[in-house]
């Protein structure tokens, strides 16, 4: 070969060479931007309660079904009820598709009805495990043993934070329907709410997910060592029809219409999403990757032995409910707000 041909052969794979090394990051596959990376899932509540079950059981699933196959690496981030996770979502976390949350259904709302500084409608939503039903529940030493009992005797219930379930339906309860209740907030997540009930520090919990008492309390439930006054949902729980439902208890359209929109993230009760602008064939990828894991026989195995309900809501559905939630007529979610106010 002569010289000439050897200089433009040698330029020619100099220059795919280059190309390679220095291809800007957008043009990276998904797949080469997972191979090897660990993605953080940011769980915000502490470990032991449902939020930690469902995004541990999540962990152990998502990565095989993400291009690459990364390591899900859960990271309890607990604190005001779960707003603490959700602001570092919005704002802190790296917006390249390596950190995904969980946090409290009622941040959905928590913009509308609290203040919250974010807007959920901006998050990149993923889908959501399950919808669900919370309920209200009372140790058995307690003197509230029926909703009743709630409008005549005097009793303290446990909270996480102002934008938590518990804090919000405690609020529900005293505002709206005048329970006798007082509220001791702070608790770090459910499971922390449930032992200071255990052990007397308060009579009872609103707010605790039907899933997490069939999965973590069915021993309480079963040695009649709690009581239920009231659940909490957009729809009744067929397993406990004999238990008043807070929609049926309302009195009057308009306290309807606020109920609803208090309780509009029962419907997505375990979700997931990820920061704001993230990559779009990252964010695709991530929610297919959440749809396939939703059907994968090992994941819903391991959901059986956890008794871990699986009834998902996709990421368009959510957005859906969203878009609908935040079209409430402003007269609603101003009363809304003020009743779920301590």
């Amino acid at each position: 070969m002569r010289r000439g041909g050897i200089a433009l052969l040698t330029l020619a794979f100099v220059a795919m060479a280059l190309g390679t090394f220095m291809r800007p990051a957008s043009a990276q596959s998904v797949a080469e931007f997972y191979r090897g990376r660990n993605v953080t899932l940011v769980i915000g509540f502490s470990v032991g309660g449902g939020y930690d079950l469902y995004g541990r059981l999540l962990a152990r699933h998502l990565g095989k079904h993400i291009p690459g196959q990364p390591s899900i690496v859960p990271q309890n981030r607990e604190g005001a009820g779960s707003e603490r996770a959700t602001l570092y979502l919005y704002n802190a976390a790296p917006k390249d598709g390596s950190v995904i949350g969980t946090f409290s259904r009622s941040m959905a709302v928590a913009p509308l009805l609290a203040g919250a500084p974010f807007d959920a409608t901006k998050l990149s939503w993923l889908g959501s495990i399950s919808s669900d039903v919370s309920v209200c529940m009372t140790w058995h030493t307690s003197p509230i043993k029926t909703f009743d009992d709630m409008l005549a005797k005097p009793f303290t219930v446990g909270g996480l934070g102002k934008e938590a379930d518990p804090d919000i339906f405690a609020m529900v309860l005293r505002n709206m329907f005048g329970a006798k209740l007082k509220l001791v907030s702070g608790y770090p997540g459910t499971n922390d709410a449930t032992l200071a009930m255990e052990r007397g520090e308060v009579n009872g919990v609103c707010g605790i997910s039907w899933s997490t008492a069939k999965a973590r309390h069915a021993d309480w439930m079963k040695s009649g060592k709690v009581n239920m006054p009231v659940q909490f949902g957009l729809r009744k729980e067929p397993d406990i029809a004999d238990i008043p439902a807070v929609t049926d208890l309302a009195k009057g359209d308009e306290q309807r219409q606020m109920i609803r929109l208090i309780l509009a993230g029962q419907a997505m009760a375990r979700p997931y999403a990820a920061p704001p602008g993230i990559p779009h064939d990252r964010r695709e990828a991530l929610i297919a990757a959440f749809d396939a894991t939703m059907k994968d026989p090992e994941f819903l195995s391991d959901a059986e032995k956890l008794q871990a309900d699986v009834s998902p809501v996709s990421a368009d559905e959510i957005e859906k409910l969203l878009a609908a939630v935040y079209a409430t007529p402003k007269d609603i979610v101003a009363k809304a707000a003020k009743a779920i106010v301590n």
